[in-house]
Order: structure tokens, then sequence, then C-alpha cells
């Protein structure tokens, strides 16, 4: 069984491997170097390096993909792919996986592009790792990385390629799932079909027949089809632009599934249950009182409610929909929980105070750049100063990390600011169509004259 997944490499390609082997490396490098690690690729009887390079040769490949960059004139974009080809545990050995990944490569290219071939055994499941240029070295075109080459191209020889082998294959279940759905469940992030499924819990908690569920989710800016004419019931999320059959969201999710968790709910918590009365309780503090504790304010706050928002805590005490364009956020949460722990670091509340960092990251950089070039220098002059530069590396890795995160808080302000304007503007209008039916038996205007 042969699993794939493609990466594409969007930075520097340098001149030369001598310079890809620098401390200091690049994406393409950190590639090329991570792919020809002898102690990965050497097979346990060390009779063979399981290494194969197309159109190129295998000690000058970086150099090689460069020039065929530079003799098309196409120097920026994606520079390249990282392509892993995976099989199960035991279901091939190292010289059969490598020969496989080769031929998978040569199907794949066409002999169009430079690539690079290694196959490492350093895990109980043997891997290819094919790393190709994104410029052809025959015509000059850019090799495509989207849904449709994924899914039309990359999976469909791979399956090939295993079918001739006599390999198993993944087969899609029901219609299938999108690259970045499947990758994003594998890695624990939130989908849309995982906010559904989130939306649909909370509904259950807050029903007890299955009537009333589906009014639930109506309640929630749901649209729904079902009854006896409808074959699979159906739900479409506020903002969504198809329908998804609750059969297609797994274990626990079809109507009959749905039904018997309402029955289990029903008889482990009965509406005459006698109620709790909750009694007053005290907190005594020995010594001094504590201190409140001051509330988050400025870009803070802004972050704090925006991820309670999307994670769909918010839902818990409200049942107005949150519009789907917001709820689509929460395959971002990762990437805003990393710029909140900067805030959070820095106690950044202002645009001010977030320019005065980034100045002062960038002059930080600045300054250990200079350092490092004055020990470079040095060090070619014979003095050992290998450990004062990786220190350097490391301390530029960080701050540059932070400074790239910097400008995605610079760019992502005011998308959030926007989104939660659309909250509130959902919000109001969700208040003004529940007034009419606040209005009291026989009176005779509106509450607003």
């Amino acid at each position: 069984m042969a699993y794939d997944k493609i990466i594409p490499i969007r930075r520097r390609l340098d001149h030369c491997v001598d310079y890809v082997l620098n401390p200091e490396k690049t994406d393409m490098g950190r590639a090329l170097e991570y792919i020809g690690n002898t102690d990965k690729t050497v097979t346990p009887d060390g009779r063979a390096v399981l290494e194969t390079a197309i159109n190129c040769r295998l000690e000058t490949a970086c150099q090689e993909m460069q020039k065929t960059k530079q003799r098309w004139g196409k120097r920026g974009g994606v520079l390249g792919y990282h392509l892993i080809h995976s099989y199960a545990p035991g279901e091939v050995t190292p010289e059969q996986a490598h020969a496989i990944g080769v031929e998978f490569a040569q199907w794949l290219l066409q002999g169009r592009y430079e690539v690079v071939i290694s196959t490492h055994l350093d895990h109980d499941h043997l891997h290819n790792h094919i790393l190709f240029n994104s410029v052809s070295c025959m015509d000059g075109r850019k090799f495509r990385d989207n849904f449709q080459a994924y899914y039309g191209d990359i999976r469909g020889v791979s399956n090939a390629v295993s079918h001739r082998h006599g390999l198993s294959v993944i087969e899609p279940e029901g219609g299938g799932k999108s690259y970045a759905e499947w990758n994003s469940e594998k890695q624990g992030k939130p989908t849309i079909r995982s906010t559904v499924r989130r939306d649909i819990d909370a509904a259950i908690g807050q029903s007890f027949t299955y009537a009333t569920f589906l009014a639930t989710l109506r309640k929630r800016g749901y649209e729904v089809k079902a009854g006896a004419n409808v074959k699979h019931t159906a739900v479409k999320p506020p903002g969504g632009t198809r329908f998804i059959r609750l059969n297609s969201l797994g274990e626990g999710y079809t109507e009959d599934a749905i039904k018997q968790r309402l029955a289990q709910k029903r008889k482990a918590d009965p509406q005459t249950r006698p109620q709790r009365t909750p009694s007053k309780q005290y907190t005594v503090h020995r010594g001094a009182v504590p201190r409140k504790r001051r509330k988050p304010r400025g870009f803070r706050a802004l972050y704090l409610h925006y991820m309670y928002l999307i994670s769909g805590q918010s839902l818990r005490r409200s049942r107005r929909a949150v519009p789907m364009e917001v709820r689509r956020e929460v395959a971002k949460l990762h990437r805003y929980q990393r710029q909140f722990r900067l805030i959070q670091e820095y106690r950044i509340e202002s645009a001010a105070q977030f320019s005065m960092l980034s100045d002062a990251l960038q002059a930080e950089i600045d300054a250990l750049a200079a350092r490092r070039k004055a020990l470079h220098q040095r060090k070619r002059h014979g003095g050992d100063t290998t450990q004062e530069i990786e220190k350097i590396n490391l301390s530029l890795r960080q701050l540059r990390n932070k400074l790239r995160i910097c400008e995605q808080i610079e760019a992502d302000i005011p998308h959030i600011r926007e989104q939660l304007h659309t909250v509130r503007r959902q919000e109001k209008e969700d208040k003004q169509n529940e007034k009419p039916s606040r209005q009291k038996p026989g009176r005779s205007h509106e509450p607003w004259m």
C-alpha cells in the first residue's frame, strides 16, 4: 500500500551543493541533505546505497536544477517538490521499494524534470523521498501542484504502479476526501465536516427526540433534508454550498445512530429528574487578598475572542448560528494560536507596540548577521568559530520565525476584525428576526413603535 505526500519548496535554491551543506541551509538544501543521508539509505548488509538521480548527477543535483531555472528564466515561485512515497510495513524489501520509487518517478514525470530518489530505511515503513525540480529541463514548463494533479496524476500513477507490482492500494470510501481534508484530519486539525459533527453533538445534547434534534439544527442555521420522501437525511451548514449526508460523517452520525444516542440520553437523563438547587459557595483566602487579574486588552483580547469564537466554544452558550465563512477559519486555529503566543509573550496590545517589536526583532537579526559575518571571516583565516556560528544560527532561526509571525499578524488582524464584524451583523439580524415572535398576545402594535 503506497501513500503519497507532496511538499512544495518555496524558498531560495543556492548555487552549489557546498552552500547547501552549510549550517544555515535553505529549504531545498535541507531536503537534498535529508534525502542523501547515508545513515538512512544504506541497506542493513551494506551492499547498496539506495539513491538514484534522473536527468542529473547526485553530486551536482542542486546546481543543475538551478541552471535549468536560469536557462528558462523561471527562478521564482515554487522551486521544487519533495514527494514522500511510503509503503506498509513488511510489504516490500529495501531494493524493491527503491526500484518501485524510481519507476513511480519516471512514470509520473515522463523524463522531463531533474529528479533525486532516495529510499530511507530508518522506520518500519520503508519510504522513498523524491525531490524534483519545478521547471522542466526539456521545455521549461513548470509542474503544477493542485487538487487535480494530486488526485488525477500522483495518486493515479501511485495506484497503477502498486497494482503492477501486486501491492495494495488506498481505495477512497464513498465520494473520497480532498487531500487538504484528509491531511487536516490526520494532523488533528478541524475541518468543515468535523465542525458539522461537533454541531450535531451539541444539538443532541440539547434534544430529547429526533424531531427536536432536527429543529435544533435548523435554529443553528442549518438546512435539513429529511422525511418520508427523502432517502438519505442530509444537512447544509449555514453559508455552506452543498448538503452533507449524515451517513457520510462516520460512525455515530447516521440517522439510526443519532436516534440511538438520543434514546440513551433519555434513559440516562430523564426529564422528570429532580433538579438540584445550587448552594452558594464561599472561598477563604489566607494572608494577603489576591489581586484581581487584569483583563486582556487590544490585540490580546481580539485574538482570545476570535479563537474562542471559531473553536466552537461559544456555541455551548448560544443557540445562534455563527456564519460559515467565519467557522471555516477553524482550519487556521493553530496559526492564530502561534500568533497569540507571540502577542502574549511580549504583551502586545496596540499597533504601536507591535511596530516597535518588529523593528526590535529586525535590528537584533541585523546585529547577529553582522557578527556572524565577522566570525566567518575569522574561520576562513583558521579561527575556531564553529560553535559560536552555530549558536548565532540558532538564534537567527528563532528571531526570523518570530518576525515571520509578526508579518502574519499584520496581515491577519484586518481579516479578523472583518470576520468579527460579520458575526456582529449576523447576531443583529438574528435578534431582529426574533423580536416578532416575542410579541405578547393581543398586542396591536410593534414593540419598537
